[in-house]
């Protein structure tokens, strides 16, 4: 009965893939939790909150997708802030997040980033995700959406532990101990729960998300949940998608290892100034 559901989908998705044009635009409000367990009893609870107020153009954000049968760009929606305003030092404009082209066609995702002032395409091709399709239903402003799942290796950046206080010394106490096995990080496996709607028949989502027949409109992986909150179908103004061209073309792998040297490098340059009395 479930497999015979999810054909039905696929079949109703399929017919409406024929139409001529089908473009449109999606707005989405994305949060994400923070684990203050990291911090232990350094922080007081007053402390904590906080850190929260200044995290939060980090951890609450809206962003656009645009999407045709094919294509999509996924842009967060970055607003100017007056000069000298409280938020102009918080550290929401430090993910260095641009967008993130998908062209489902042609199977290749592309992240468009700017990072230690350097402009970068991550280049990856779309392997089709493992979905687990549901039967259970829920209604998301006028779509009736269905459930989906996924569990998948996590290979974004750690930046917790990277930043981790402590981390380094350990390491050098323990060098001596670890063998390569221990010292090779460990997976970072991430369950994900996705809601689509066959109403918008497209294969797109927010994020790296895709692969469901029908626009994924609210998506929990991890700590972070995204819900759409807006969607205009074929608009007056025609929807342009434009394949990032910009940048020094890597993949996945590399990228994450230039964040990593480059970070640390910034690590030790500011350990060297606290050492110096603050002066170079």
């Amino acid at each position: 009965m479930k497999k015979l559901a999810t054909l039905i989908l696929l079949a109703v998705t399929t017919s409406f893939f024929a139409q001529k044009k089908f473009e449109g635009k999606a707005i989405y409000m994305s949060k994400t939790t923070m684990d203050m367990s990291r911090f232990g009893n350094k922080m007081t609870e007053q402390q904590k909150k906080q850190m929260k107020a200044r995290m939060k153009n980090f951890l609450e954000k809206t962003y656009t997708l645009t999407f045709n049968r094919s294509e999509s760009s996924f842009k967060e929606n970055v607003s100017l802030e007056a000069p000298g305003g409280a938020s102009g030092r918080s550290w929401g404009r430090s993910n260095g997040q641009g967008s993130i082209y998908k062209n489902v066609q042609d199977r290749k995702m592309i992240e468009d980033v700017e990072q230690f002032s350097k402009r970068f395409l991550v280049t990856e091709e779309m392997e089709q995700p493992k979905w687990e399709l549901g039967t259970e239903t829920k209604k998301i402003g006028q779509y009736t959406c269905y459930k989906a799942t996924m569990t998948k290796e996590d290979t974004s950046i750690d930046w917790g532990s990277m930043f981790g206080r402590g981390r380094n010394n350990t390491a050098k106490k323990d060098s001596t101990k670890t063998d390569a096995k221990e010292s090779a990080p460990k997976k970072r496996i991430l369950s994900i729960t996705a809601w689509y709607t066959p109403q918008v028949p497209v294969s797109a989502g927010p994020d790296t998300y895709w692969g469901l027949p029908g626009l994924i409109l609210e998506l929990s992986a991890g700590r972070t949940t995204m819900l759409c909150t807006e969607i205009t179908i074929n608009p007056d103004d025609a929807i342009a998608i434009k394949t990032p061209t910009k940048g020094k073309k890597v993949n996945r792998d590399e990228y994450n290892k230039i964040v990593k040297e480059k970070t640390e490098e910034i690590r030790n340059q500011f350990k060297n100034r606290r050492r110096g009395g603050g002066r170079s």
